[in-house]
């Protein structure tokens, strides 16, 4: 212990560990596999500060997602920065740790069938977008063959669209209707959405997918920002 009485970096290590729910050995890959998620997304500048968050599905019946802790570096993240929670987007277990504040998010996307990861970022071209495209409702892909990153896409010659939602910190109003358009069966959302001046939402089956599509629409977005920002500002 210091002499002011505050803990080293190696204690306060030592005392999250020994206050975190102890993990099962899927669990614990799912949580390195999450750490090195953030340690590149940081340095990619797409997971900033304390921004993003990041959830992996364990179990569907009963569903066990989880998701990273509150407030949390995602260049430095440990295993005791991670919380497993329900349906309801409660921990399921003792924890010194709060869920993200936007966990409803990820367990509304988490239910839809075939999602596995759900991944979180906050780039700068994603959020400019959400801020030039918000009267819009939607940033439009269209034409770039980095589109065949995206899981069912076969041509350059494709269209998505990425929904820009309105900001908000009600986020069970947001949940619930992020939940509505996702089962759409008009205009289902598909690989992603913005948040305004926030950030992207996208998913995958499984971690290495819901990954594969950050990186696509990342680069998709900054080369769209690039070349029509003119067009924007």
């Amino acid at each position: 212990m210091l002499p002011s009485g505050k803990m080293t970096v190696r204690e306060r290590r030592q005392s999250a560990a020994s206050s975190s729910p102890p993990f099962d050995p899927i669990d614990a890959e799912a949580i390195r596999e999450l750490i090195a998620v953030g340690a590149e997304f940081h340095s990619r500048g797409w997971s900033l500060a304390t921004s993003s968050n990041y959830s992996v599905l364990l179990s569907r019946e009963p569903m066990r997602l989880l998701v990273t802790a509150s407030g949390k570096d995602k260049s430095r993240l440990t295993e005791a920065d991670f919380v497993i929670v329900g349906e309801d987007g409660r921990s399921l277990a003792p924890t010194d740790e709060r869920p993200s504040a936007e966990t409803l998010l990820h367990v509304s996307i988490a239910k839809q069938p075939g999602v596995g990861a759900v991944l979180h970022t906050h780039s700068i071209w994603g959020t400019l977008l959400s801020d030039w495209q918000r009267d819009a409702g939607c940033v439009r892909l269209s034409g770039y063959e980095m589109l065949k990153g995206l899981d069912g896409v076969k041509s350059h010659e494709t269209a998505i669209d990425v929904p820009v939602f309105d900001n908000t910190q009600d986020i069970p109003s947001l949940a619930a209707e992020i939940e509505r358009r996702l089962s759409d069966p008009e205009q289902p959302l598909r690989y992603g959405f913005l948040i305004h001046r926030h950030g992207l939402y996208t998913w995958g089956r499984e971690l290495a997918e819901a990954r594969r599509h950050v990186e696509a629409l990342e680069f998709l977005f900054e080369v769209v920002g690039r070349i029509d920002r003119r067009n924007f500002v």
